[in-house]
């Protein structure tokens, strides 16, 4: 069995970094499903819509089971299902096929990314539960970042459906390796499951609640940027992004695709880290000299909204930078350009991934912190970018691609605006 700690935060970081790179190698090969099976823009986007479908109308079942039960049958459960739908998403020979093949993949990871978190919040001491998140959180944009990389190289070599075989494959492994883990002992919900009344019970506690608002447009702007960016790129900065040498006219758009994977996705790795880190390290000062707040302790012990808000400070601050790099990006003259304010902005939106979800497992009853993650979850789906990459498509479809992107930075705006402090809730 698997005790150490920090052997548990290795094996779920590896498995977050898994999760993100098979997320979005869908992001990297999207020109070439377009041409392959004949698809606009909107039904494009309607692929990333279906994915998160999947995944945020099963993550409230997953957080009331993970409240009730041993978390890690339910994550081996769901890296097994992901890893089989990522597969099967290189088998679909139409767009029916494929949604369905993503709406799968999104409910393995609902069960995953709902109550990883938590494990590793019950593991981890006090003093470094914040640094450990931030290592889990850092998964995020380095798989997501291989995701582009790894389907781009694999697709210029082999096809798009070769990148979801391979991406695929390790999942299968390690959804065993989760059942080694000694999990920690835990007082478990004993009430009748209400999924209605947790969510009405978490959104009435105001720190919470603006958390989730505020992230839900956040998350929005990254799933569409995330999904639309190496398309962007390919079309907005070809002749830039253009080999010196090509045979064939397709030779040519599969050389400007695959660059333009690489170099968004070395930009993202970079970015994400660096924001990532910056982040954790932010809330640490933010929260020093706070008191300390017990682990048991009750979400609305003032000592734990002092330090949630501290935390919340730190996310409002990552946005504000963020928004007007996002849009200079989307006007930027040169692909150079683009890739300077692109960079920058991406480090201020990833400033937020680990303070944004320990503020939601701070500001919940510790007896309902699966639940809260998978409350959060379900709410930054289903208000964010559930629906963002659609409508991205949908403008693409009708206006050019920088006036379609446009629509990001008004998410970053929003988030800036839930998230700034309050003078009524100052720590």
């Amino acid at each position: 069995m698997i005790r150490n700690r920090w052997v548990i935060l290795v094996l779920l970081t590896g498995l977050n970094f898994f999760n993100y790179l098979d997320r979005l190698i869908v992001a990297a090969v999207l020109p070439r499903i377009k041409d392959d099976l004949g698809l606009s823009n909107t039904e494009a986007g309607l692929l990333a819509t279906v994915f998160l479908a999947g995944y945020f109308v099963t993550s409230p079942l997953f957080g009331v089971l993970g409240d009730r039960m041993a978390r890690k049958w339910l994550i081996a459960a769901g890296v097994l299902t992901w890893s089989l739908a990522t597969v099967g998403s290189g088998l679909a020979t139409n767009l029916w096929l494929l949604i369905l093949a993503r709406a799968v993949v999104g409910i393995g990871e609902a069960s995953y990314a709902t109550l990883a978190p938590t494990i590793i919040d019950d593991v981890m001491p006090a003093q470094h539960k914040g640094k450990a998140l931030a290592i889990f959180f850092l998964a995020i944009p380095v798989g997501g970042a291989c995701g582009y990389l790894f389907g781009g190289f694999v697709q210029s070599m082999w096809g798009w459906r070769a990148a979801f075989f391979l991406g695929g494959g390790p999942g299968l492994v390690l959804a065993l390796t989760v059942l080694l883990i000694a999990e920690p002992a835990r007082k478990l919900e004993t009430a009748k499951a209400d999924i209605a009344h947790t969510i009405g019970k978490l959104f009435r506690i105001p720190l919470y609640r603006r958390a989730v608002l505020g992230y839900c447009a956040h998350t929005a702007t990254i799933g569409a940027f995330s999904y639309w960016a190496p398309t962007f790129l390919s079309e907005r900065f070809a002749d830039a992004l253009s080999p010196a040498t090509w045979t064939t006219v397709t030779q040519r758009a599969e050389l400007i695709l695959a660059k333009a994977n690489f170099l968004f996705g070395l930009v993202t790795v970079v970015a994400g880290a660096v924001g990532t880190i910056l982040g954790g390290f932010l809330v640490d000062r933010a929260l020093r000299g706070l008191p300390t707040v017990p682990a048991d302790a009750p979400h609305d012990d003032p000592r734990n909204r002092r330090a949630a808000n501290a935390q919340l400070q730190v996310c409002a601050l990552g946005v504000a930078v963020a928004c007007p790099l996002a849009i200079a990006a989307f006007v930027a003259p040169s692909a150079l350009w683009f890739f300077v304010f692109a960079g920058l902005c991406e480090v201020g939106l990833f400033l937020s991934t680990a303070p944004i979800n320990a503020i939601m497992l701070r500001t919940a009853p510790v007896v309902l912190r699966a639940s809260a993650m998978a409350v959060g979850i379900f709410a930054i789906h289903l208000l964010g970018d559930l629906w963002s990459p659609t409508l991205v498509g949908v403008l693409l479809d009708y206006v050019v691609p920088t006036l379609a992107m446009m629509a990001l930075p008004v998410g970053i705006a929003i988030a800036t605006l839930v998230w700034w402090p309050r003078a009524h809730e100052a720590p």
